[in-house]
């Protein structure tokens, strides 16, 4: 099967118009939709289904930019095993204690959550376009890769926020 940017004919980079993939990923859908090939033959079917199913693969990929990061370095030869590789730079570390105490200080206290969440946001705005100059200007991979596992616990963090501010709402 196609790698995810070609079946969607992008450029294989990490910057990435959100209206350009919207619109491929419909114009390759309308292509291989299972119901187009209901009265084919039952190969013809599950031909179609699995480019169906790749090209919503592809789409969840390419349109979460962690993930579209993650793929484009898996393209490049680098895994971000992020379970088993922890290595981060000791700055960041010590940022990660203070949020995980800031999220614990504001237990309950939905204005706070608020603006814990809403600086999570910004940083990780921040980290976005750092990820975009490595990636796409100075092919940093290393740098790319710790940037992503920084962004992943960024998204269990914001994850935890958002699932504190739904208790405090029930």
């Amino acid at each position: 099967m196609q790698d995810y940017f070609s079946l969607f004919q992008l450029p294989e980079k990490f910057a990435l118009q959100t209206a350009s993939l919207e619109s491929a990923y419909r114009g390759v859908q309308a292509q291989v939709h299972p119901d187009r090939f209901a009265h084919r033959s039952e190969a013809e079917r599950r031909v179609a289904m699995q480019w169906a199913t790749h090209a919503n693969e592809a789409y969840r990929a390419l349109r979460n930019p962690v993930e579209r990061a993650r793929y484009l370095l898996k393209r490049r030869g680098v895994e971000i095993d992020a379970e088993r590789n922890t290595a981060m730079s000791h700055a960041f570390l010590m940022q990660q204690m203070a949020w995980r105490e800031a999220v614990e200080d504001a237990a309950g206290k939905v204005d706070a959550l608020q603006r814990l969440e809403s600086d999570l946001q910004r940083d990780e705005g921040v980290m976005l376009d750092d990820l975009q100059h490595a990636l796409d200007d100075s092919n940093d991979l290393a740098g790319s890769a710790e940037l992503v596992r920084r962004l992943m616990f960024m998204e269990k963090l914001r994850s935890e926020i958002d699932d504190a501010l739904a208790l405090l709402d029930n």
